[in-house]
């Protein structure tokens, strides 16, 4: 029995060799799984929970080697359908340490995950795993947009929706917010930063406001309570919320307050802002503890 399903975006990411190089400049890459669902997948397998990814990826080597990184790293990958059309896409990243990381997506006019069904997955087992994460960029586009917005609604747990916010992926961004909000008012608890809430113009009973190196804020039962940030020295700010988010739905499994499961989530982000990489830069339980001390 799974006990969190990460449903949204999966690929591959590409990070140059050369760092603070642009784009047009690097000449080689390294490739690593990345998007939301797969990091943070990811993250919660490395603290021990027992999480599997809903997605979509393409009938090519690119979403082999996703399917297979993640299977190694103990990911469920049971529900991570395959598309008969669309390829696995690919993200390219530019590193400028310490608060600089371009992105250029390829995602146009569509990608597998987007073509996500609800015959992709058991809508049971999902709905009743105890935390299901889902993000604002699986609202884009239909068929994700319905299948996304269905689970949250079917889902029996804790339901935690990130904002996700990245205007570039969305036709009309307009559509946004009030997409966001149908998302948000089917969640127990929405994750953003201050951009996400401002552009989602939400108001949740429960919000986690990231605040980057200055920590966070939890907006929970009426009281306001900040979680200080956790200084390292950046390497590659991406995937970082991603970690925080992973060990925020760890925490809860184990009964944590959210208020804990923050601290703890701004403790593991700040891990994987000190390293390169998204996916495999997820800190393991272990890593955790050890800097949480």
């Amino acid at each position: 029995m799974i006990e969190a399903a990460v449903i949204g975006r999966v690929g591959f990411d590409l990070y140059p060799n050369e760092l603070e190089t642009p784009l047009s400049e690097v000449r080689t890459y390294t490739r690593f799984v990345g998007g939301f669902a797969g990091n943070v997948a990811t993250g919660l397998a490395r603290l021990g929970a027992r999480a599997a990814i809903v997605s979509r990826v393409g009938v090519d080597g690119h979403g082999e080697f996703v399917r297979s990184w993640l299977s190694a790293e103990g990911v469920d990958v049971r529900f991570l359908a395959t598309d008969p059309y669309w390829q696995t896409p690919p993200t390219f990243c530019e590193v400028w340490p310490p608060d600089r990381f371009p992105i250029t997506f390829y995602r146009k006019p569509t990608a597998p995950d987007w073509q996500l069904a609800p015959e992709d997955f058991d809508a049971a087992e999902v709905a009743g795993a105890p935390i299901l994460f889902a993000t604002g960029t699986g609202l884009a586009q239909s068929p994700s947009r319905e299948t996304t917005l269905g689970a949250l609604r079917a889902h029996r747990g804790t339901t935690i929706f990130d904002l996700d916010w990245r205007p570039s992926l969305w036709d009309d961004p307009r559509t946004y917010p009030a997409l966001a909000a149908e998302a948000a008012a089917a969640a127990d608890i929405v994750i953003g930063n201050e951009e996400e809430v401002d552009a989602a113009q939400v108001a949740p009973a429960t919000l986690v406001l990231k605040r980057g190196e200055r920590g966070a804020t939890v907006y929970e039962h009426g009281e306001e309570t900040d979680v200080p940030g956790f200084p390292v020295d950046v390497v590659n700010g991406l995937g970082a919320g991603d970690a925080f988010a992973a060990a925020v739905g760890h925490s809860l499994l184990h009964g944590m307050t959210l208020v804990e499961g923050v601290r703890r989530g701004t403790v593991a982000g700040a891990i994987v802002a000190s390293r390169l990489a998204c996916s495999e830069a997820m800190p393991t339980l272990d890593e955790l503890e050890a800097a949480l001390v």
